[in-house]
């Protein structure tokens, strides 16, 4: 039987990078639909993901797509919060909307979903809530104040609601995976100048592959982890910032 079968899925920027890599192995692993929260249109090679064109940081677009799925499916399983932006800078150059988009993208936009999908979970007594993090948010990083800023406050809000979703006796989990650098779309536009001390520094002496992060997203996401709950799961090949 494969991993996800029959499950409800829905997985914030969906149409690429981690996020496509997600939505097409829960497809793989029998997922019995994978709604692409994003607002562009991935292009998949299966056939059951939907593109969802939402804005995470509009909780009226939230509240009418997650009822929609609420009176079709009647479930929502396993929620992946992915979607997330940089804009960089050193504190002394970054501007005040830098620090806004960031923060309302990356932390009140995960706020935002999972208040409106942890209720339905909660009701049907069980689910799966993964937050992606990043390396940045346990280590920091020169240039990203508001980048860390957010993906350490997912790990905050991850560890606060492994204990307030599951204090009625639901089985509703939450963890977070905090990746290290990884060959995203992303990468390819930095210099191979930078990337190559990344690679050295990482103890085994790569890049990690979008691949990598699903499958630690599909463990947490299926019954194959069914104990664990509040945990950040570091998939960084060794490096520590």
């Amino acid at each position: 039987m494969k991993r996800l079968e029959g499950k409800v899925v829905v997985v914030t920027g969906g149409a690429q990078g981690l996020g496509k890599e997600m939505c097409e192995l829960f497809m793989e692993e029998g997922a019995k639909i994978v709604y692409s929260v994003d607002l562009r249109k991935g292009d998949y090679t299966g056939e059951n993901v939907r593109h969802i064109e939402l804005n995470v940081t509009k909780t009226d677009e939230i509240q009418s797509f997650v009822q929609s799925v609420k009176e079709e499916m009647g479930q929502i399983d396993v929620l992946v919060n992915n979607a997330g932006i940089t804009k960089d800078a050193l504190i002394q150059k970054m501007d005040e909307e830098s620090w806004d988009r960031v923060i309302d993208i990356n932390l009140k936009g995960v706020f935002n979903i999972t208040k409106a999908v942890a209720p339905i979970m909660m009701e049907n007594g069980k689910g799966s809530i993964i937050n992606i993090s990043s390396i940045v948010g346990l280590n920091g990083n020169v240039g990203q104040t508001n980048y860390a800023a957010t993906k350490a406050g997912v790990i905050g809000m991850t560890y606060t609601w492994a204990k307030e979703f599951t204090r009625k006796g639901a089985a509703v989990r939450t963890n977070a995976i905090a990746p290290g650098f990884i060959e995203t779309d992303m990468m390819k536009t930095i210099p191979e100048k930078v990337l190559q001390p990344l690679r050295d520094q990482t103890p085994l002496k790569r890049l990690g592959k979008p691949r990598e992060i699903a499958n630690a997203a599909l463990f947490l996401a299926s019954e194959e982890s069914s104990f664990v709950n509040g945990h950040v799961l570091s998939v960084n090949g060794g490096l520590r910032l």
